[in-house]
């Protein structure tokens, strides 16, 4: 078996007719992006920023398949949130994980500003706020 150093493709000889089979592309999706922001959490808040409302938006660009850029728009639980900068890295972190990832971009921003309101209510339960 041959991998493209590139996109990690499994290239696959079949020595008796010499053809090459090449496995499918892995493709990152919204809903992979999401799944794993779902790791994530405010260390100060036993909820993931998912489910706290914190993620606004995610963006999966493809320029070439299995080459990905992910952008994400988030904000945090309050605009002077010292831990800003750790859930920012982690986010990058944990999204740069998955496969096919090139680029992750976070934008932190406070527009709208974040409320108990966005909380998932699976969070509202885990924060006894229902």
């Amino acid at each position: 078996m041959i991998a493209n150093e590139k996109t990690e493709t499994p290239i696959t000889m079949d020595g008796t007719n010499g053809t090459a089979t090449v496995a499918p592309m892995r493709v990152v999706t919204d809903e992979r992006v999401w799944e794993s922001l779902k790791e994530c959490y405010d260390p100060e808040i036993p909820v993931n920023i998912v489910d706290l409302g914190l993620v606004y938006e995610v963006k999966v660009e493809e320029e070439l398949p299995g080459d990905a850029n992910v952008y994400i728009r988030m904000t945090l639980t309050a605009p002077g949130c010292g831990m800003g900068p750790m859930i920012a890295a982690d986010v990058k972190r944990r999204v740069q994980q998955i496969p096919g990832v090139t680029n992750v971009l976070v934008e932190l921003v406070f527009d709208p500003i974040w409320n108990p309101d966005m909380m998932s209510e699976a969070a509202k339960l885990t924060l006894n706020m229902s």
